[in-house]
């Protein structure tokens, strides 16, 4: 016998799923809301047509991520274990688009984040390798960073590198700019840490940010960073 699904199915089962998995995603959140667009009949067979997402103050793996608004679209879901009470899991990737705005404090606080840390890490190789410079110069030395500041336009990050004998303040200062969806541009750019690869002004470098990235604005302001673009989220 055929049965019909209540009207309310995602107020009771959905909305409550999806904030539970989406609380565990992150370490901390202060506020999360989260609203579902859809008819029960497309909840029941798995697909949600549209999800928005507001945030503040949520933590991802140590990002500190400040303001965050996020629109979802044709998303898969496990909905038949959903309904059961088991946690749900996306069954496709989703392109997500929508807009992070951070502080310099936000930035401050994530620096001790793995994400942040190899990111940065992965820049100072970058810029090394523009000099002709191979990177294994760094396996002898402990990489730290200690604090960031923005301007307008510009960066500025501090850290040091220890060698076990002596630290050695290192600093990158460079323009930030987008030169696609996909590509920052850095120009111009000062790089100052052990005389090995210290550099008044380095040559313009190009950063791939990857398939998964598609960033349609990019604002460097003083104390405050903007970026507005689509993000694809795997399961």
């Amino acid at each position: 016998m055929w049965i019909t699904p209540p009207s309310n199915l995602i107020s009771k089962v959905l909305s409550p799923a999806l904030q539970l998995w989406l609380r565990s995603q992150v370490e901390a959140v202060e506020t999360l809301e989260v609203n579902i667009q859809g008819r029960d009949r497309q909840i029941l067979s798995g697909y949600i047509p549209q999800v928005t997402l507001n945030s503040r103050r949520a933590i991802y793996q140590g990002l500190h991520l400040g303001t965050v608004q996020l629109l979802g679209e044709n998303i898969r879901i496990n909905i038949a274990q959903v309904i059961k009470g088991k946690p749900l899991q996306l069954l496709e990737p989703i392109r997500v688009s929508g807009e992070i705005h951070l502080n310099e404090a936000d930035l401050q606080a994530s620096l001790t984040s793995n994400l942040l840390a190899d990111a940065f890490r992965e820049l100072l190789v970058a810029l090394l390798a523009s000099q002709g410079i191979a990177p294994q110069i760094l396996e002898a030395y402990q990489i730290s960073w200690n604090e960031v500041k923005f301007s307008p336009s510009r960066f500025t990050l501090k850290g040091s590198l220890a060698d076990g004998n002596q630290s050695y303040p290192l600093l990158i200062d460079a323009g930030l700019s987008l030169i696609d969806p996909h590509s920052l541009h850095l120009d111009p750019i000062t790089l100052t840490g052990i005389s090995q690869f210290s550099s008044d002004r380095l040559s313009a470098l190009s950063v791939d940010l990857g398939s998964d990235v598609s960033l349609e604005a990019l604002t460097l302001e003083e104390e405050s960073l903007w970026c507005q673009g689509k993000l694809l989220i795997r399961p």
